[in-house]
């Protein structure tokens, strides 16, 4: 009598280690990122460029990107547009995921509207910027004249460039927030505020009382990311302004990349990447903390 098809998967399960299973997956993680991580780490402390021989220099490289001036510039400015971005999205998240968690008309095609930002490429995004805040032509340009405030000088003046940056970047990305929060909102079991509203609770103390611990979490998870990804802003910033004028407006992302494609100084690049790996890792931690003791406290 033959043994059926499924006992013998079954017994081949039971031969196959595990970990034989998840090798290749593993594999490709080694590949495509340790490797390289460790062969950027390697480099940081050498002095490598094109047609030189690396040569080992200990922190040389992380003590001449930290005494660079323009280093320092461009993380003032990363710090700058990443708080305004990641704190302006996240309340623009959350007003619009509230706003259509209580019911909007045509709620089908305004989620297309929301929505449709993440679709463009960001090549796609800043090309139209460009024409529409062009101090010439641009149609936001002269709708701002209209109401009566300044046209955004962007190209010369590197507080508006800033500006316009951060801008973009919440219009780009918004729709990341917004569907996090408004899936969380929409997992709050309704029953909750209709308890609430029988006891008498006003909206604003429904919000503070239900919605906002329990969107807690959620707000934890989407700041989390956003300052990861906006920590490695670039396209923006080298699409727009190319980091000018004068370099006012580089942030990190663009430093690096002028340090190693420009300058051909990869041992400082590769010490560059490291600083803003150590910076994300710093502020990822931090919010990890905060993420667990929302969602764990209770269990501890």
């Amino acid at each position: 009598m033959s043994a059926s098809p499924t006992a013998g998967r079954a017994g081949w399960r039971q031969l196959v280690p595990p970990f034989l299973l998840i090798a290749p997956v593993q594999l490709m993680v080694l590949v495509t990122i340790f490797l390289p991580v460790l062969y950027v780490a390697w480099l940081s402390v050498n002095q490598s460029s094109f047609g030189q021989n690396p040569e080992f220099v200990g922190l040389a490289n992380y003590v001449k990107v930290l005494s660079d001036p323009y280093f320092w510039r461009s993380l003032l400015n990363t710090v700058i547009v990443v708080l305004i971005v990641v704190h302006v999205e996240l309340l623009l998240g959350l007003a619009v995921g509230l706003l259509f968690a209580s019911g909007v008309p045509l709620r089908p095609l305004m989620l297309a509207a929301v929505l449709a930002p993440y679709a463009v490429s960001e090549i796609s995004a800043v090309v139209m910027w460009r024409y529409m805040f062009d101090l010439d032509i641009g149609i936001m340009t002269q709708f701002l004249q209209l109401i009566g405030l300044p046209a955004l000088e962007w190209s010369i003046n590197p507080t508006h460039g800033l500006v316009l940056i951060a801008l973009l970047s919440i219009w780009l990305h918004l729709p990341f927030t917004f569907v996090i929060l408004y899936a969380a909102r929409l997992a709050i079991p309704q029953d909750l505020y209709e308890a609430a509203q029988v006891d008498g609770a006003t909206p604003w103390q429904r919000f503070l009382r239900i919605t906002l611990p329990l969107l807690a979490p959620a707000m934890l998870i989407a700041m989390l990311f956003r300052y990861i990804f906006a920590f490695r802003l670039f396209s923006e910033v080298w699409l727009m302004t190319g980091g000018g004028p004068a370099r006012q407006t580089e942030v990190l992302a663009v430093y690096l990349y002028l340090e190693a494609f420009r300058y051909n100084a990869f041992g400082e690049a590769a010490a560059t990447g490291w600083l803003l790996l150590i910076a994300s890792l710093v502020c990822a931690f931090w919010y990890l903390r905060r993420l667990y003791k929302e969602m764990f406290a209770d269990y501890a």
